[in-house]
This record gives C-alpha cells, sequence and structure tokens, in this order.
C-alpha cells in the first residue's frame, strides 16, 4: 500500500492513499498508511489532511469507513482537529520514533480479537472455578490433570486423540530443550543440528558442556546422508530439528525428508527433539516427524510462540513412559513447574476455544503481513507466505552482521544469520520479524526504510560519529 501528497491550490498539501485489494478493513489499510507517512515523514506534523467527504470520494469509499479511519489515527494520537480548520497532523508522540523492531519473533496482535476482554474474560473463570489455594501453592511438576487433558486437545491436530498421560507440561519451550538435553544426553556429548537453527539450543548446550555438530541442510532441511554420516561417526545421542516454517530460515521440511531422517534415527538409535512451534500457524504442514517415530521423538509444542509470549506454557509428548520420568526429573532440577495461574488460564482457553480463536486471528494477521512485506522487499522476498518470519538473503555488498548496524543506525533491528549459526559457516542473510511491531503501519515504515537500505551499498551508507 502506497501514498501520495500533492499540493492543493491553496497551496497546502493533500494527502490520499492507495488502498489495496486484499489488505484488510479499509479503515485500518487507511489509518496504517497515515501513520507510515508520519514515521517516514512523507507527512509532518501540521499538515492538513483532506476533509472526510473529499478523501471519501477520491478512494471511492463510504465516508463511514473514513470517519472510522480518522477515529483511529486520533486515537492513535495522530491527527488533531482544529475546528472550522479541518484536520492536521498532530505532534508525534515519543512511539514513533521509537526503535522499528524486527528482531523478535513474537505473534502479531490479531484484528478483531478483543485480547484484553479475553484475558479478564479467562482469568474471571479460573478464579470462579479453581480452587484459589492450589493457584498459589506447589505443584510437582509435569501438569495437573486438566492440564494434561487440554494439552492432549491442543496436539491433538497434530497427532489426532492422545493419552494425556502422555503429555508433559513445561514452562516453555526453552525449558523443554533443556531438559531434554540433562535427560538424554551426558557432558561432553554431541547434538547434531541443522547449519543455521534456533540459538536457544545452542545457548543451553553451551551452558550443560554439550557440543553442537552441524549436518549440512538443503532446502528441504538436513541432508539425510549426511545426518546418518554424523551419526557414525559422532555418535551423538541427540539430533534438534525445527521442522515447520523452520526458524530462521521459514523452510518446512516435506512429508518425505521426515520419514527419511526418523528411519535413520531410529536405525541409529539417536532421539529427535522435534521443536514444532509454527505447526499451527503453517497452511497445510505435513505429519510431525513424531508420526513417523513414535518412541523416538521428544515432541514440543509452546504457545508463546502462536498465541502470546506471555504465556509461557509448552505441551511436551513423549510416550515412553521411562524416557517420560527421566525427562521430568532432568526438568524439575531447574524448574520444578508452570506458574499454575498461567497453566490454568492456558487449559481455560484451550477448552473453551478461546486460544483457536485467537490463534485464528494470529495466523490471519501474519498471512497479512508476508503479504506486505512481499509488497514491499519484491525481488529480495523469500517468505512462504505464513509464520511469524521471513530469511532474506542480502545481496553480495552487503554481510548480514554490517547490515545489521547500518539498519540499527536508522532505528530498526533485525538478527543477523550468525546469531543462528551452529557451526564456522554462515549464509549471509538476515531474519525478519513481522510480528512484534504492533501497528502495521510502523511495521510497513520499517520495511521500507529497510527496503530503501538494502537498496544502497555500504559505501554510501555513513553513521554519525560522536
Amino acid at each position: 500500500m502506497s501514498q501520495l501528497k500533492t499540493i492543493q491550490d491553496d497551496g497546502l498539501p493533500s494527502w490520499s492513499p492507495r488502498l489495496a485489494v486484499h489488505g484488510g478493513p479499509r479503515f485500518l489499510q487507511i489509518a496504517d498508511a497515515l501513520q507510515a507517512a508520519v514515521v517516514d515523514g512523507s507527512l509532518k506534523p501540521g499538515d492538513r489532511l483532506p476533509p472526510q467527504r473529499q478523501l471519501a470520494a477520491q478512494l471511492d469509499v463510504d465516508l463511514t469507513t473514513v470517519t472510522r479511519a480518522y477515529d483511529e489515527a486520533r486515537r492513535r494520537h495522530l491527527l488533531e482537529g482544529r475546528g472550522a480548520r479541518g484536520t492536521y497532523v498532530a505532534a508525534p508522540k515519543v512511539e514513533l520514533t521509537s526503535i522499528l523492531d524486527l528482531s523478535m519473533n513474537t505473534p502479531p496482535p490479531p484484528e478483531g480479537v478483543d485480547f484484553d476482554d479475553m484475558l479478564k474474560q479467562g482469568l474471571s473463570q479460573v478464579l470462579m472455578r479453581a480452587d484459589n489455594e492450589l493457584l498459589m501453592a506447589y505443584h510437582l511438576g509435569g501438569g495437573s490433570d486438566s492440564d494434561r487433558k487440554a494439552g492432549a486437545r491442543w496436539l491433538e491436530p497434530m497427532f489426532g486423540h492422545l493419552d494425556p498421560r502422555q503429555v508433559v507440561v513445561c514452562p516453555g519451550a526453552q525449558a523443554a530443550i533443556a531438559a531434554s538435553i540433562l535427560a538424554f544426553t551426558e557432558p561432553g556429548d554431541i547434538i547434531l543440528a541443522e547449519p543455521t537453527s534456533y540459538p536457544g539450543l545452542r545457548a543451553a548446550a553451551t551452558q550443560f558442556g554439550r557440543r553442537i555438530v552441524a549436518v549440512d541442510a538443503d532446502r528441504h532441511g538436513m541432508v539425510p546422508e549426511r545426518f546418518e554420516q554424523a551419526c557414525r561417526q559422532h555418535k551423538p545421542r541427540l539430533v534438534y530439528l525445527n521442522p515447520t516454517l523452520q526458524n530462521p530460515t521459514a523452510s518446512t521440511m516435506p512429508e518425505r525428508r521426515r520419514k527419511e531422517l526418523a528411519s535413520i534415527a531410529k536405525r541409529c538409535n539417536v532421539r529427535i527433539v522435534e521443536d514444532d512451534p509454527y505447526w499451527l500457524l503453517a497452511d497445510a504442514p505435513p505429519p510431525p516427524i513424531a508420526t513417523f517415530a513414535p518412541e523416538q521423538v521428544v515432541y514440543t509444542s509452546t504457545l508463546s510462540k502462536c498465541l502470546t509470549p506471555g504465556l509461557r506454557v509448552a505441551f511436551v509428548l513423549i510416550r515412553d513412559p521411562h524416557e517420560r520420568e527421566r525427562f521430568l526429573a532432568a526438568l524439575r532440577s531447574f524448574a520444578l513447574m508452570v506458574a499454575p495461574l498461567t497453566a490454568a488460564l492456558a487449559t481455560q482457553w484451550i477448552l473453551d476455544g478461546s486460544a483457536n480463536r485467537l490463534m485464528e486471528g494470529v495466523r490471519n494477521e501474519a498471512r497479512l503481513r508476508h503479504r506486505m512485506a512481499r509488497d514491499i522487499l519484491a525481488g529480495r522476498y523469500s517468505g512462504f507466505g505464513d509464520g511469524l518470519h521471513v530469511w532474506l538473503e542480502l545481496p553480495a555488498y552487503w554481510n548480514s552482521s554490517q547490515l545489521a548496524r547500518a539498519a540499527d543506525s536508522e532505528g530498526i533491528a533485525v538478527t543477523p544469520a550468525e546469531a543462528f549459526a551452529t557451526g564456522s559457516e554462515t549464509v549471509n542473510a538476515i531474519r525478519i520479524s513481522l510480528g512484534s511491531i504492533k501497528d502495521r503501519g510502523r511495521l510497513q515504515a520499517g520495511l521500507q526504510r529497510l527496503s530503501q537500505l538494502l537498496a544502497r551499498r555500504p559505501e554510501s551508507f555513513s553513521a554519525a560519529v560522536v
């Protein structure tokens, strides 16, 4: 979505956005475009906006749409009315000049979902139905019976009906990864992973004295022949895979590759930690690897990446009861339990349908933002239309660390490829997260500024020296 700024006969600027056919509600498109214009400086404080009827006629929308758009812009403190003189761009607030964070992978706020009301209603139901003393008490870990049932319900789209006793409730996916490392490896052991993987794996492995060995990957994920070769060479006990909308590359491993890796893991007696936070956000993803090697896989699905980061709850599926006890013992060594109130809220939302409504809103918002990124980044966009992030391979004249520093100096935060490297070699790319900026207008401004930066060569970039 772009916008035009022209000069009227009276010498004052007249602003008009271009609306996208599939860009969502038009009143929000107008408000987002106005905010983007303020952020990028094409509209300045004191610029006069066209009268509502005039703008409605220009855009071929009804007057109510423009009225709602102007009301939304006022709510964001973008506009101010000056009586008969008209509507003007207000002085920018602090948040308009703050960092545009494209580095943190969080779910975007979904349109049409009143999160505040949902939170209040959920907590109200929890407090009304639960024993409040239990909500503030110690628990042994692994989740209550009702929490495990909610976990089994959450995992049904991936696996169908599950025995809730096979589900462990964890305080987030990072805790599940750490517990898996502690439970199934020893100090000095090797863990296999793809060359670019979730940084939390490397952090946990380093803290526990384990070593990560990178196994070659192609566009479909870890290469089976290389995996089997690494298993025979290094005798690993664990391999980490993030097969759906992989963080950071956003690629999804096809079913055939999943079956091949599962078969090798069984043959070489290597456990798989399948970290699968984005399966429910993906468009028709293949079955999890755990489907093809049920006894071989520790499968983790977190709510933080598809609902909200503050909901630190992950569900871990471990079929073998002895393996499950080992995992629980490791987990209890550093995280006795999920906060009972948080677990109860997650359970309430899953069982009453709120979680699915919120996730559907996140999914729709993410896809809309991917369309925005595709339009703005044009030939550089290499996303897959869903998920929370884009893996952007850079032109040869930029390297990822250099680009990240240049972006930071212009108020944009991105994550360079080095942050995800498990070996000595890295690709020349950055990860762009699409959910951490709440307002679409600010996201649009950030992507536009990033696109402009990518088009410039480093020699034309100069940072201020103080």
